[in-house]
C-alpha cells in the first residue's frame, strides 16, 4: 500500500521538475530580436537600425544623432539614416518584436496547474476532496507549440527589416523629388525674371511704337505664364520638402534643414546586373517572408494532425478524506472524447492554408521577377534619357542660344528674338531636370525591387508636352 501511495507524489515531483526545467528554457533574448533585424536592414541599406524606448528626455541619443546629421546639407545616405533613426511609424513596427518574441516565450512554459478543493458535510459526517491537475498534452505538444512561435517571431523579424527597407526607398525617392523639385523651382524663379524685363521692354517700346501689338501680347503672356510657374513650382517644392519631412520624422526647427542645390551627378556608366533575378529571389524580404509563412503553416498542419484525436488532457493528483475513514489518494485524467467532432473540417482547413501559402509563395516569385526586369529596364532607359539631355540637348540648345546672342550683339537679330530663345530653352531645361530625377528614382526603384519588397510600375515620364508648351508661346 505504501509503494502504492508512493507513485503519485513521484508523478507529482517528476512533472514539477519538467515543468520547472522546460520554464528555466523559455527567456527573453537581450536584444529583443533587434539585431537580427538591424543585420538585414544593413545588408540592403548600408544603415542599422535601432529601437528607442521613450522617455521623459527628448534630447536623448536620437536627437543629438540627428541634430549632428542635419547640420550639414542632407545627402542620401544621410537622409536614409535620420529616417531609420527617428521615424516613428518604424519604432512602433520594432514594438512589434516584443510582443512575438513574449509569444515564443509563452508557449515554452507549460500551464499553471489547476487546483480544487471540495467540502460536504451531511450531519456529523464531513468529505473533503482535493485534487491539483497539470495539462500533460501542454507538456507533450509543448516543443512543437515552441517551433511554430519561434517561426512566427522570425517572420517578425523579417516583416521589421522589410519596413526599414521600404522607409530607406522611400526616404531616397522624397529626397530625390525635393532636390529636384527645389531646384526646378530656383529654375522657374530665374525665368520669371528674365519674363519680367522682357515684359517691361515690350511696355517701353509699345509707348514710342517701336513693336507690334502681337509681340507685345506674346512677352506679356510669357510673364503671365512664367507667373503662374512659379506659383506651381514653389507649392511642389514645398510639398515634396514635406513629403520629406514626414518621413524623416522631423518637426520643430528641425524641418529647416537644408539640401544641395542640384541633383547628384549622373554615374560615368549605368550599372550592369547580370543577375538580378537570381539576387531577388536571394535577397526579397517578401519572398522570404512567404516561404517562412508556408513553413509555419506546414509545421501547424502537423501539430493539428497530431492532437485532433486529443484536444484536451488534463492529469494530476487527487486526495480524498471522509469522516472516520482513512484518506485516499489516487489520480485523475481528464480526457475530450471526440464523439461528436472529429477535427476532420480543422485538419482540412489546415491543409487549405498550407496550399494557399505554397501557391502564394509561387505567385509571388513569378511577379518579383517580373518587377526585377521591368526596374532593370526603367534603370537603363532613364539612364540613357538623363545622359542624352546631359550630353546632346542641353549643349544644343546653349550653342542655339550663344549664336543668337551673337547675332544679337552684331545687330543682325532684335532683342525679341533673343527673349524667344530664352523662351524655348524653359522646356529642355526642365526636361533635363525631371530626367536626371527620374533616373535616380528608378535607381531607387531597382534595389527596392532586388532588397526589399518590390515596387510598383515604374513610370518614365515624356517631356514632349513641356518642351511644346513652351515653343508655343
Amino acid at each position: 500500500m505504501a509503494k502504492a501511495n508512493l507513485i503519485p507524489h513521484l508523478s507529482i515531483m517528476a512533472t514539477g521538475l519538467l515543468g520547472v526545467f522546460l520554464t528555466g528554457c523559455a527567456t527573453f533574448s537581450a536584444d529583443g530580436g533587434l539585431d537580427d533585424v538591424s543585420a538585414l536592414a544593413r545588408e540592403r541599406t548600408g544603415q542599422d537600425v535601432r529601437f528607442f524606448k521613450p522617455t521623459g528626455d527628448t534630447g536623448g541619443t536620437t536627437s543629438d544623432t540627428v541634430n549632428q546629421l542635419l547640420a550639414k546639407p542632407l545627402t542620401p545616405d544621410t537622409a536614409v539614416q535620420i529616417a531609420l533613426a527617428n521615424n516613428k511609424s518604424l519604432q512602433a513596427s520594432f514594438a512589434e518584436l516584443g510582443a512575438a518574441e513574449a509569444d515564443r516565450v509563452q508557449a515554452g512554459r507549460i500551464r499553471n496547474p489547476g487546483f480544487s478543493f471540495g467540502r460536504m458535510r451531511g450531519g456529523e459526517d464531513a468529505e473533503i476532496e482535493r485534487s491539483v491537475m497539470f495539462d500533460l498534452l501542454g507538456i507533450v505538444t509543448m516543443p512543437f507549440r515552441s517551433g511554430i512561435e519561434k517561426r512566427r517571431l522570425e517572420q517578425a523579424k523579417l516583416q521589421a527589416a522589410s519596413q526599414a527597407v521600404q522607409l530607406a526607398a522611400d526616404t531616397r525617392r522624397a529626397y530625390f523629388n525635393a532636390v529636384a523639385a527645389e531646384q526646378t523651382a530656383k529654375y522657374m524663379e530665374q525665368v520669371q525674371t528674365a519674363a519680367d524685363a522682357g515684359a517691361e521692354l515690350s511696355q517701353r517700346l509699345a509707348r514710342v511704337g517701336n513693336i507690334s501689338k502681337l509681340d507685345q501680347a506674346r512677352e506679356q503672356v510669357f510673364y503671365a505664364d512664367a507667373t503662374a510657374q512659379v506659383a506651381r513650382a514653389r507649392h511642389h517644392a514645398t510639398a515634396a520638402r514635406e513629403q520629406l519631412t514626414r518621413l524623416l520624422g522631423l518637426w520643430g526647427k528641425n524641418t529647416a534643414f537644408k539640401l544641395p542645390d542640384r541633383l547628384p551627378d549622373l554615374p560615368k556608366a549605368p550599372t550592369e546586373i547580370a543577375n538580378a533575378e537570381q539576387l531577388a529571389m536571394e535577397q526579397r524580404l517578401d519572398i522570404q517572408m512567404s516561404r517562412r509563412d508556408a513553413q509555419a503553416t506546414a509545421s501547424a498542419l502537423g501539430l493539428t494532425r497530431a492532437t485532433r484525436f486529443i484536444n484536451v488532457l488534463d492529469a494530476g493528483y487527487a486526495s480524498k478524506s471522509e469522516t472516520g475513514a482513512p484518506r485516499a489518494n489516487g489520480y485523475e485524467i481528464e480526457l475530450e472524447l471526440p464523439l461528436f467532432d472529429w477535427s476532420s473540417a480543422r485538419t482540412a482547413k489546415a491543409e487549405a492554408l498550407y496550399m494557399q501559402s505554397v501557391y502564394r509563395t509561387a505567385d509571388l516569385a513569378v511577379r518579383a521577377r517580373s518587377q526585377v526586369r521591368e526596374a532593370y529596364s526603367a534603370y537603363r532607359t532613364t539612364y540613357d534619357l538623363a545622359k542624352h539631355y546631359q550630353t546632346e540637348v542641353v549643349p544644343l540648345r546653349k550653342k542655339i542660344s550663344d549664336e543668337v546672342l551673337l547675332r544679337y550683339n552684331g545687330m543682325l537679330a532684335s532683342v525679341f528674338e533673343l527673349l524667344s530663345d530664352a523662351r524655348d530653352q524653359v522646356g529642355s531645361v526642365n526636361a533635363a531636370i525631371e530626367a536626371q530625377r527620374d533616373f535616380w528614382l528608378a535607381e531607387t526603384d531597382l534595389q527596392a525591387a532586388i532588397n526589399g519588397t518590390g515596387v510598383g510600375n515604374v513610370p518614365i515620364r515624356s517631356a514632349a508636352p513641356t518642351e511644346a508648351g513652351a515653343a508655343g508661346h
